[in-house]
């Protein structure tokens, strides 16, 4: 079974590009609608995750759009500080500095359309 998240946005185009800044992603796919939409599938590292409009018709909503977020992506990375600090030289904003708890390497980061991440990884036991 694979889970892949689907982010909506209310600036697809700008998040697309903050992602390939933030976390090395790449398109894998691309849908440029007629009336302006974007839906894009990204892929960075061996994960994966769609973005797209907000659209209120269809029940997505972007986090400004709910005033905050239901979810929270975790990225499990190799290198979780230089790939926090990749983020955050993006334009994500730091939520928690990365510290070592709980087992974990991790971080937290919100990007600039509201959606929040965990950058870490597992400690050795």
């Amino acid at each position: 079974m694979a889970l892949t998240p689907w982010l909506s946005v209310r600036e697809p185009m700008q998040a697309i590009a903050f992602y390939k800044a933030a976390f090395d992603a790449v398109e894998v796919y691309r849908f440029d609608g007629p009336d302006g939409t974007v839906v894009a599938r990204l892929a960075a590292e061996d994960g994966e995750f769609w973005v797209s409009d907000e659209s209120p018709e269809h029940g997505n909503f972007s986090p400004p759009a709910l005033g905050g977020s239901t979810v929270r992506m975790i990225l499990t990375v190799a290198d979780p500080d230089a790939s926090f600090a990749r983020a955050v030289a993006a334009g994500a904003t730091v939520i928690n500095p990365i510290t070592e708890g709980h087992g974990w390497r991790v971080g937290r980061v919100i990007d600039p359309f509201e959606h929040h991440w965990e950058i870490g990884r597992e400690l050795a036991g």
